[in-house]
């Protein structure tokens, strides 16, 4: 029989169900796993002693993943808890609120076993702060895990969680992916909840996950059911939510099989800047292109949906969200050289600019919510 961490998190959740399976005993073996890798890995930037138990079954039944552990990335409210942001100007903030994906999770009988790691307000593309140690890749420990999500696509590389919360609005969850070789998920704007989230960045960001991709010759993978399950957890509407979600039914995403053959775009000319591509970046592409046509589906070269032309609105929006306030009495010295840099932006950044640049939002006033000390607070436009 597999390590239980081998198993996917739909295996667990259904040995859970049967009876064959503790839920105690999986989240027994994820801390004891946490406990003895954290320190090399630096995934978490908290780790819960003694996490909340599953939730009860509602009607009789349990919900996919009950009784499967997850956590949540450190740029989402979790009330009663330290939510640093990853800055050390707010070590000490405990939110008086849940993020709304804190609370699909919890309804869901996921139990949370801490924060993962993330870099400063998600600023950056790596995961390296002032307040503890870089989220490292699981499979070369000089190497970064990427960021921001980088802690939580750490912790599932290296086995201490079956899947993970993250967040992306300029490649957050799925450069950690690529990196740390698991399975990284940017939902669609509007599909889960992110109020209360510092990382919904005004709709430019995506609430989503990652998930470990299970090993050649341990059967076959199931890593589009387990991020269906994840997302469906996740794509619960709520109040006050600036994009409504395209997912009428999340119960359905449980439904989904494998697609058949799909007609895939892929381009290799970047979108953001005017750069040469390294060969061995195109030699990776041409790889994935062979096995999906093997696999029997349609590739085709397409241009690149951006152009650098949107760099500069991207840059607009990201330093308006490195703008919050210290806390009371702190001080700016406590951010690091990349946030100083973007905020010293950001107090450039005339409204009328600010509002052109971010995305718009489905004939409602637009709001960035950000978490800030002792509220949700936003910024208006």
């Amino acid at each position: 029989m597999p390590d239980l961490h081998d198993l996917t998190a739909l295996e667990q959740a259904a040995a859970i169900r049967r009876g064959d399976l503790d839920p105690a005993d999986l989240t027994a073996h994820y801390l004891a796993r946490i406990e003895a890798l954290n320190d090399r890995v630096g995934a978490f930037a908290r780790v819960f002693d003694a996490p909340p138990p599953a939730a009860a079954p509602r009607d009789g039944q349990l919900d996919a993943l009950a009784g499967v552990p997850t956590a949540i990335k450190d740029l989402t409210p979790l009330a009663g808890v330290p939510t640093t942001l990853g800055s050390a100007a707010f070590a000490d903030w405990v939110p008086d609120v849940d993020g709304h994906v804190v609370t699909a999770v919890r309804e869901a009988g996921m139990p949370v076993l801490g924060k993962t790691a993330t870099s400063e307000f998600g600023a950056a593309l790596y995961t390296e702060t002032a307040i503890g140690p870089p989220a490292r890749n699981p499979w070369r420990f000089t190497d970064t895990a990427g960021g921001s999500s980088g802690g939580a696509a750490a912790a599932v590389a290296a086995g201490l969680l079956p899947v993970a919360h993250g967040s992306d609005g300029g490649g957050s969850l799925r450069i950690p992916a690529a990196l740390c070789g698991v399975v990284g998920y940017k939902s669609s704007r509007g599909s889960v909840a992110s109020l209360g989230d510092k990382s919904a960045a005004c709709g430019a960001a995506g609430t989503g996950q990652l998930r470990r991709v299970r090993a050649a010759g341990a059967g076959r993978d199931r890593a589009h059911g387990d991020v269906a399950a994840f997302t469906a957890v996740l794509a619960k509407p709520r109040r006050d939510e600036h994009y409504p979600s395209p997912v009428p039914d999340p119960a359905t995403l449980l439904e989904i099989e494998r697609p058949g053959p799909l007609r895939i775009g892929r381009f290799t000319r970047p979108m953001l800047t005017e750069a040469d591509v390294d060969p061995a970046c195109v030699a990776a592409v041409d790889t994935a292109t062979t096995v999906l046509s093997d696999l029997g589906h349609e590739v085709v070269d397409i241009e690149p949906p951006f152009d650098p032309d949107v760099m500069p609105l991207f840059g607009t929006v990201w330093a308006v969200l490195a703008a919050l306030p210290p806390p009371r009495g702190g001080s700016e010295e406590a951010f690091t050289p990349l946030v100083r840099w973007l905020r010293e932006r950001a107090h450039r950044v005339r409204r009328s600019r600010f509002r052109s640049a971010r995305p718009p939002t489905a004939g409602r006033s637009a709001r960035c919510w950000v978490a800030v000390p002792g509220q949700i607070g936003h910024f208006s436009g």
